[in-house]
């Protein structure tokens, strides 16, 4: 268990306790206080208004002859799963039939639902599994929905609040994953055993099918029902990039574990006949060798056999990179990053040729935003792309045939006199660092700098309603910087920046503030930096390590007791990317950087808005207000406001973004120009 903490803070990990929720409240008022007013309330007002408008794009996902869409507006802040058909889709105002209306569930059900989800069974698509979150946490209640009838199943699959898995093995049975009670649990909170769970069955008469241990991350079940090519998986997360996939066989009596002997850092994937291998490291098989960040393809049961070898889809270079990809029913759509900007291309199985799709411009990100990979027979898609400073634009058609524009988005700021540069910093071990610089021209206001730098995560060019009217449009410059620990450049790039080699991050984003003021963007007074989660761990060390580059920092929901953070919600399941804080070797090199364990009395640190929210069941809240409370300490002023509701997003509906986001805008115009 490690030593017996000295923390004089730890009171306030007590997430709901009346001493910790009066802290809070305490420090809420001041801060909603000093913001409040009239510039506030037009930057929430105008926040909503992009949040809520109807002219944005309703994304889909078809499901049969439907396309389904989860839909929020300032009539329905908690939203509405609905549904409509193509045609009625291509028009300019769609029919939708309204399946779920979570702000009447959640008034008939006195609870402040949100919406997690729904898995809906394939390919009958007559019942769906529904998870709502109460208040925004991970953890979610199941129930049971007919999509004929437009109603929860009374006698249905039901689950109290967990962080639950589940997937249809057929109409009437599900395998679940879910806190059965106790060691039912990882060490990080998530389910490591599986059920199979049979209609009128009681949960705990289910059948375990297959058991973790304590020390994985996460166990779950997932049963592929396209007709024809029917397969049961298993995946053990041994921790956050490490898994063992099993094809499970047969029933009870008979059943049987296939490991699909991939490497487990790799992700693996199965499409009707084919295996999807996604590397994050080289791979030598003793016949080939295969680099870190390609992709591999295999017969699926020739590979299980061991007679066909994988062959490249795939393979990076020093400029580009693997970002996503999904299969229709006979082609493959990559996603690919060239010095982060996307390039699509559509693949053909067999021979594995590409072509790229022209209507993607430069300098913009796409996403596979919908793909039919069950029984279509049209391989329809729909990718939608946008830009700093161009709306989304949806594209719909056939892979391999030209794509046409069905959706487009509004522009929310006046574009026209806005630039968009690339530049590269050189962090200290030389390594060129790509920064993207957003401004208009001749711009001599206030500069907003944006970076996150883990776990693969990749942070790519694309409009910002709400950044562009809170920000750019006053003048504000805004810099996109794509640090190591990111995926920007696949995995090698953030295998650099993992445990040891973690200081590498903040050496990124340091060399990135250092650039913009030695290129004349900005100037320490000037410049403010913003993160959360994993970023807002960054925030943390730039505040406590680098405070001499900075004018006002946002630190949102952020890790920054690095000693205890593996104790606290879902923490443990990070140890592969930052370090073991219990054993002593990983410490030395974790407490370097720990922001609550760098807190100086004399440092002159930049001013600090600091968010967090109560019902964040991934990072604990605890981290936000154990360090506010030490910098009060120290005798550092810190602006505090967490949300009660909201969870890991910090927000639970349009109106607490729109909040979040003009109190956020607010401090920093003010701390960096001295006026609201």
């Amino acid at each position: 268990m490690g030593p017996v903490s000295t923390d004089p803070y730890l009171w306030l990990e007590d997430i709901t306790g009346d001493d910790a929720l009066d802290w809070v409240r305490a420090r809420n008022a001041p801060t909603v206080a000093e913001f409040a007013g009239a510039e506030f309330e037009a930057r929430r007002a105008a926040a909503l208004e992009v949040l809520d408008t109807d002219a944005r794009i309703p994304y889909v996902r078809r499901r049969g002859a439907y396309l389904y869409n989860f839909w929020r507006d300032a009539a329905n802040p908690r939203g509405l799963w609905r549904r409509t058909t193509l045609d009625s889709y291509r028009s300019e105002h769609p029919e939708w039939e309204v399946l779920i209306d979570v702000d009447e569930l959640g008034r008939r059900d006195d609870t402040n639902w949100v919406w997690a989800g729904a898995d809906v069974i394939e390919p009958e698509r007559t019942r769906a599994l529904v998870a709502l979150s109460a208040g925004g946490s991970d953890a979610a209640i199941v129930r049971e929905f007919d999509l004929a009838t437009g109603e929860f199943v009374d006698d249905g699959f039901r689950l109290p609040e967990a962080k639950s898995h589940l997937s249809w093995l057929d109409e009437d049975t599900v395998l679940v994953g879910t806190d059965f009670g106790p060691d039912s649990l990882t060490d990080s909170g998530y389910p490591r055993i599986v059920k199979r769970w049979r209609r009128g069955q009681p949960l705990e008469e289910a059948q375990t099918v297959f058991s973790g241990a304590p020390g994985d991350v996460i166990v779950a079940a997932e049963a592929g029902r396209t007709p024809g090519f029917e397969r049961t998986f298993i995946r053990r997360a041994l921790d956050f990039f490490n898994d063992e996939v099993y094809e499970l066989r047969g029933q009870s009596g008979d059943a049987e574990l296939i490991r699909l002997d991939a490497p487990t850092d790799a992700t693996v994937s199965v499409h009707r006949q084919w295996l999807l291998i996604e590397l994050r490291s080289e791979w030598l098989t003793g016949t080939a060798a295969y680099r870190a960040g390609s992709l591999l393809a295999a017969d699926y049961d020739g590979f299980l056999a061991g007679t066909a070898t994988p062959q490249v889809v795939f393979e990076p270079d020093d400029h580009t990179a693997l970002h996503h990809y999904a299969w229709t029913r006979d082609a493959l759509v990559l996603v690919t990053l060239v010095d982060v900007a996307s390039r699509v291309q559509i693949v053909r199985p067999g021979d594995w040729t590409a072509t790229a799709v022209p209507e993607i411009p430069a300098n913009t990100t796409a996403t596979i935003v919908a793909a039919d990979d069950t029984d279509a027979t049209d391989n329809e898609i729909f990718i939608d792309y946008s830009g700093f400073t161009s709306p989304s634009r949806l594209l719909h058609g056939t892979a391999g045939a030209p794509l046409t524009e069905i959706k487009s988005a509004p522009a929310f700021f006046d574009a026209d006199d806005i630039d968009v540069d690339q530049h590269f910093a050189t962090s200290p071990d030389g390594t060129a660092v790509p920064y993207f610089v957003v401004r208009p021209a001749g711009a001599s206001g206030p500069t907003l700098l944006g970076g996150y730098g883990g776990f693969e995560v990749a942070r790519t060019p694309g409009y910002d309603g709400v950044l562009g009217r809170l920000w750019l449009a006053r003048g504000g410059t805004y810099v996109l910087a794509n640090i190591r620990g990111g995926g920007e450049y696949g995995p090698r790039w953030h295998t650099q920046a993992m445990r040891e080699n973690r200081h590498r991050v903040a050496e990124d984003f340091a060399a990135v503030a250092a650039d913009l003021v030695e290129r004349g963007v900005s100037t320490p007074a000037r410049l403010g930096a913003q993160g959360g989660s994993n970023g807002g761990l960054l925030m943390g060390i730039m505040l406590t390590a680098y405070p001499q580059l900075f004018g006002a920092l946002v630190c949102s929901v952020p890790l920054l007791d690095m000693r205890r953070y593996h104790r606290l919600l879902a923490g443990a399941s990070w140890v592969a990317e930052y370090g073991n804080p219990d054993d002593p070797a990983d410490w030395a090199f974790i407490e370097k950087y720990s922001p609550y364990h760098n807190i100086t009395a004399d440092a002159p640190y930049p001013a600090l808005l600091m968010t967090s929210s109560t019902r964040d069941d991934r990072v604990h809240p605890g981290h936000a207000r154990k360090m506010t409370a030490a910098l009060e300490a120290a005798g550092h002023r810190v602006r505090y406001y967490e949300n009660i509701e909201g969870g890991h997003a910090g927000a639970a509906d349009n109106a607490q973004t729109a909040f979040k986001s003009a109190l956020s805008f607010s401090f920093l115009w003010a701390m960096l120009t001295g006026s609201p």
